[in-house]
């Protein structure tokens, strides 16, 4: 079977959205949607001291044509972090137990939606 292929016109539209694609500028504004992400952790950590909302920073990795940003918080009780705690309860020494409240995702959540409008309107004004 013999397929074929003809075109009239110019791929310049093609040719200028491919070349746009590979300078990655689209991965420029991750900085300030990790800085974004810290400051809503920051202040929707329920916290009484302040050290665990004090404690979130963010990374930025590149692993072959991939990106991420990990948000990570550093306040750690007796081996166990605190955001986790807070975020799904735990076990009193006493034999209790503290419900855990979800803070995380609602407060992420925008900066999600933030980071999918932004790529989004790259990718579609390439």
């Amino acid at each position: 079977m013999l397929v074929s292929f003809q075109s009239k016109g110019s791929f310049r539209k093609t040719e200028n959205f491919l070349k746009n694609m590979s300078k990655r500028q689209i991965f420029r504004s991750l900085d300030g949607y990790g800085r974004q992400g810290v400051a809503a952790l920051s202040s929707a950590t329920p916290s009484s001291s302040g050290l665990a909302a004090n404690s979130w920073s963010y990374e930025i990795g590149k692993r072959g044509n991939s990106y991420s940003i990990t948000w990570l918080n550093y306040d750690v009780e007796n081996g166990f972090p605190v955001a986790i705690m807070l975020q799904y309860g735990y076990a009193t020494g006493t034999g209790g137990y503290v419900q855990g409240r979800d803070y995380i995702n609602p407060a992420i959540r925008p900066i999600f939606d933030k980071i999918a409008e932004s790529v989004w309107k790259e990718v579609t004004s390439a």
